[in-house]
């Protein structure tokens, strides 16, 4: 009898101490799920902002450059001021992308890898184009290289033009897009550490071996990631280059300031029929993006697992 006593008791225990799990688990789910309705009234609600402020706009820029027919639009997307718009986007977009992507990895490197002074300060500098108006930054290029600037002078002494020509845009295009490649480096490679590098150069790897056989290879996903999120910002920058470029019609305007150039002399087809190649533009990178994405996921979660 004195022994089943024991034995009762632990059962009851025991007992008690799955009920007790039991009711922790439900309370926990109760405290993390609501009532369908809800859950689709958010739903609703999302759809219903994407439908309005993204779906909708998306297919009205495709119906109005279609509107008067293939011929308005190709006629509008091949005329010369459209065709110089096109190519010096893609100029400014071709000097600045390999720019910042040099300057992204070598800032996210020293600052994932090593220890120094002032590395909060480059850290807080990097987003320093997150936090500034890009018309307020293209303002401080024309202070600085304009006619009456710092440099100005200078500049005009040796018949070089960087305000209201093709390399005032694309400092002003540099300037708007650097953060995009080092701001996705730089969390990966904090959190791969620095193992890896330390292990190489203990084997006697130097230090470009490190940098291609081992750093490289770990965030080939999230540099590409930062080029493309790069590349579409430079396509699409509009107020920093609007205030550089001086809107020479043929010669400084971009798509975007070709676009609003015809908006405003009531080009309506052949604004929206330029658009569109802007509306594609975006459309092709969101699914670039989306399935690089998935690779960075992929790769963080591989460095998580390393770290821990």
């Amino acid at each position: 009898m004195s022994a089943a006593v024991p034995l009762r008791a632990g059962a009851s225990a025991g007992a008690g101490a799955g009920a007790s799990a039991g009711a922790s688990a439900r309370a926990r789910a109760n405290a993390t799920t609501e009532a369908p309705w809800v859950k689709w009234t958010l739903i609703g609600v999302a759809l219903a902002f994407l439908t309005f402020f993204l779906f909708i706009p998306l297919t009205v820029v495709f119906v109005e450059a279609l509107k008067k027919g293939w011929g308005v639009y190709l006629a509008a997307v091949v005329e010369p001021d459209a065709v110089s718009a096109i190519k010096l986007t893609l100029i400014a977009a071709a000097i600045s992308v390999p720019m910042n992507l040099v300057f992204g990895v070598a800032a996210a490197w020293s600052i994932a890898k090593f220890e120094f002074r002032g590395k909060n300060l480059l850290l807080t500098l990097i987003d320093l184009p997150f936090s500034v108006s890009p018309v307020i930054s293209g303002l401080i290029f024309v202070l600085v290289f304009g006619l009456q600037g710092w440099f100005g002078e200078w500049l005009r002494d040796h018949d070089l033009k960087v305000i209201f020509a093709v390399p005032g845009i694309v400092l002003a295009t540099v300037f708007i897009t650097f953060p995009f490649v080092a701001r996705e480096l730089i969390p990966l490679m904090q959190a791969q550490g620095t193992e890896q590098e330390e292990a190489a150069r203990v084997l006697g790897a130097g230090g470009w071996q490190i940098f291609w056989r081992i750093t490289m290879p770990n965030v080939k996903w999230a540099l590409l990631y930062g080029v493309i999120l790069c590349n579409a910002r430079a396509m699409g920058e509009f107020g920093a280059v609007s205030v550089v470029s001086g809107h020479i019609r043929g010669q400084t305007t971009t798509m975007p300031l070709h676009i609003e150039i015809l908006y405003n002399e009531y080009q309506f087809a052949a604004a929206f029929a330029v658009a569109s190649l802007l509306a594609l533009l975006a459309l092709v990178t969101l699914a670039l993006k989306y399935a690089v994405e998935q690779r960075v996921k992929a790769q963080k979660r591989n460095a998580g697992d390393r770290a821990e």
